[in-house]
């Protein structure tokens, strides 16, 4: 039996300029072109979500932030995940306090990392990547249930 796999992606926000930082992949198995995403990646056995937000953060951007300042706006359910192993769970947080630049600190994964507008996001941009995005945008927390047959859609979470 399949189990359920956890991911994470982190959103830094400089409030003061309105961008965001973006990580730009290469071609890969799961993507025919280069995508534009968010820093994120696998929570490791017997990581927290959090722990791992900030671990994959710093390993893809140089990029120092601290779990307390971390805020949950999106999590999504998604039926068939990029490679093709079955169903996973993205966290998405969002940080408006970190420390540092961004870098490519994974030129052989990357092709680039840098800025980008909130409100003009990068194309291709990844469908999770966006759908957090959109929810850190609108207010989030939002769930979303994508590629199960009839339940594709996001929905508020309830206060």
């Amino acid at each position: 039996m399949m189990t359920s796999r956890l991911a994470v992606s982190v959103i830094v926000h400089d409030l003061a300029t309105g961008l965001i930082v973006t990580v730009r992949y290469g071609r890969r198995a799961w993507n025919p072109e280069p995508v534009f995403t968010i820093p994120g990646g696998k929570v490791d056995p017997g990581e927290s979500a959090d722990e791992a937000g900030v671990r994959e953060l710093r390993e893809e951007t140089g990029l120092v932030v601290e779990r307390a300042d971390l805020r949950l706006v999106h999590v999504a359910h998604v039926a068939q995940g990029w490679d093709k192993e079955g169903e996973f769970l993205l966290l998405a947080f969002a940080a408006i306090r970190w420390s540092g630049q961004p870098v490519n600190a994974e030129p052989k994964k990357h092709l680039a990392v840098g800025w980008a507008p909130l409100t003009d996001l990068p194309e291709p941009m990844f469908p999770t990547s966006r759908a957090a995005i959109t929810a850190y945008r609108d207010g989030g927390p939002r769930f979303a249930a994508t590629g199960w047959p009839g339940a594709d859609h996001a929905a508020e979470t309830p206060a």
